[in-house]
This record gives C-alpha cells, sequence and structure tokens, in this order.
C-alpha cells in the first residue's frame, strides 16, 4: 500500500509540472486564454513570491521553507498513517509543496496560469489547489474528530 500511495504522490507532481510545462510552451509571458467565458482562463505568469506576490523575490526563503515542511509533512504521513483523511490531505500537500519547491529550484520562479475571471484571487496552478485541497481535507477531518 505504501508504494501505491508513493506513486499517486508522484502522479500528482507530474501532473502538475507537465500542466506548467504545456502552458510554458503555449503561451507567451502574461498571455491569457478564456476557457470558460467570465469564469476561468489561462493566463500564464511568473510567480516569485507567495499568494497575491507577497515576498516576491525571496526564493531562498521559500525553498528552504518548503524543504521543512516537506520533511515535516512526510513525518506526519508516517505518523498518521492509519487515519485515511490525514493521510490523504497530508499526501495532498506533500505533492503540492514538492511540486511548487520544483519551479522555485529549477526556475527561480513558479509557474502559474488559472485565473478566476469572477473574483479577483491570486493566479494558481495545480500544486497550489493540491495544497488547498489538503489543508481543507484536514480541516474537516480534524473538526469531524472533536
Amino acid at each position: 500500500m505504501p508504494v501505491l500511495y508513493a506513486i499517486g504522490i508522484i502522479a500528482l507532481i507530474v501532473i502538475d509540472q507537465l500542466v506548467k510545462h504545456f502552458v510554458v510552451a503555449s503561451l507567451a509571458l502574461g498571455q491569457s486564454v478564456s476557457v470558460v467565458n467570465g469564469l476561468l482562463s489561462i493566463t500564464r505568469i511568473n510567480n516569485t513570491g507567495a499568494a497575491w506576490s507577497i515576498l516576491s523575490g525571496h526564493q531562498f526563503i521559500f525553498v528552504i521553507i518548503a524543504i521543512l515542511a516537506a520533511i515535516l509533512v512526510s513525518y506526519f504521513i508516517f505518523r498518521y498513517w492509519s487515519n485515511i483523511p490525514y493521510r490523504i490531505g497530508l499526501g495532498l500537500l506533500l505533492a503540492g509543496t514538492l511540486g511548487n519547491v520544483i519551479d522555485r529550484i529549477v526556475n527561480n520562479h513558479v509557474v502559474d496560469m488559472f485565473q478566476l475571471d469572477f473574483i479577483n484571487f491570486p493566479i494558481f496552478n495545480c500544486a497550489d489547489m493540491y495544497l488547498t485541497f489538503g489543508i481543507l481535507l484536514l480541516a474537516i477531518a480534524i473538526i469531524r474528530e472533536g
């Protein structure tokens, strides 16, 4: 079972990296293409910060934090292995963290592309979605446990 779990995390990272590669190969920096009019666009940006470009340009800090987070999340995966919601939520956190840290190490920025056209929200990528869903799943699991 742990091998399939690891393969799942690797698959999520590969999907994230392939989507980023496709966007970089298909769109110029700043170029936008509407997917669902008024709802979703694909807009290529290079983000050197966190959400809303917070701490822009501090790649070294983000890489160190991400590596430490990946180690900590890996520890918790083994610690809470028997708790399936925790395991899935933590696996999503690990995949998201590693997906973005790969970009930071290789490109010195994170490629973001999904733009919600109906709200002022940061442009994001697959790894960001993994992080968000992982946190939501963990929050729900913790609340349900009381």
